[in-house]
């Protein structure tokens, strides 16, 4: 990752980043052309990066996947502090990563988890992936409404019992997937309170949007090379890159909450 370059301004510029790992150029160029065609400035995009609960592998990916149609900045937990930090950001991201959600405690002050509150009720959204699902849930950030994410390999009936890189069977929007998952979350509660955009194969909601936050347990950003040595048992589920389009279009539709 020593060839992705941070401007001043730290929006980050993808310029063929971990070229080495099967990733294509992605630049603000290709941005910027989006953005003249749609006739509208590109949507801004703040991912969390604390590796490894919210590692360095998914923040890339989420770049990577995001990238041609979001202006993205990388973030640390200290800018929180700054009272400007909000100031024109439409999304605010939490990949996931390896560790205990509990690690939640070393990094947002309740002043910090405050101020993310406060940018979702003026308007600003929220994304959750697998560890940042699992912040939304009332033991950290509290931001749903009647519902509450678990961990899915607990679940009754769960086609998954450990904690590992695997595939998860979920059904998204109507259509059968094989999902990178790693010990993600269900979202439960009351589902009239929010839209469910996918399921595992018991049935629990794994992808979720509730207002200006949506939710997925498992890995729709995850790259060729997760599902490669020393995943190999993995390989032959590796889907073309779809699942990029499908997480581009939850964000998207995310996004057009208002």
């Amino acid at each position: 990752m020593t060839n992705t370059h941070y401007p001043k301004n730290n929006i980050l510029i993808a310029d063929s980043h971990m070229s080495d790992k099967g990733y294509e150029e992605s630049t603000l160029e290709k941005q910027a052309e989006f953005a003249r065609k749609r006739n509208y400035p590109l949507r801004k995009i703040a991912i969390f990066l604390r590796h490894p609960e919210c590692s360095e592998d998914s923040a890339y990916a989420l770049v990577h996947a995001l990238s041609d149609e979001y202006q993205i900045r990388i973030f640390e937990e200290s800018e929180l502090d700054d009272p400007d930090f909000f100031t024109n950001l439409d999304v605010i991201v939490f990949p996931g990563g390896i560790g205990d959600s509990d690690t939640y405690l070393n990094f947002f002050t309740r002043t910090r988890a405050n101020r993310i509150a406060d940018f979702i009720n003026n308007g600003g959204h929220y994304l959750g992936i697998c560890m940042g699902a699992y912040w939304a849930g009332s033991r950290y950030f509290d931001l749903l409404t009647n519902a509450d994410t678990t961990q899915y390999i607990k679940r009754p009936d769960a086609d998954v019992r450990r904690s590992y890189g695997t595939v998860a069977n979920v059904t998204w929007n109507g259509t059968e997937e094989k999902m990178y998952f790693y010990d993600g979350c269900s979202i439960l509660g009351e589902e009239d309170d929010f839209k469910v955009i996918a399921r595992y194969a018991n049935n629990d909601p794994m992808a979720i949007i509730q207002g200006r936050i949506g939710l997925i347990g498992c890995h729709p950003e995850a790259p060729k090379y997760w599902f490669e040595k020393p995943w190999q048992y993995i390989e032959k589920h590796w889907n073309d890159g779809r699942h990029h389009k499908l997480l581009l279009d939850f964000v998207n539709e995310l996004t057009e909450r208002k």
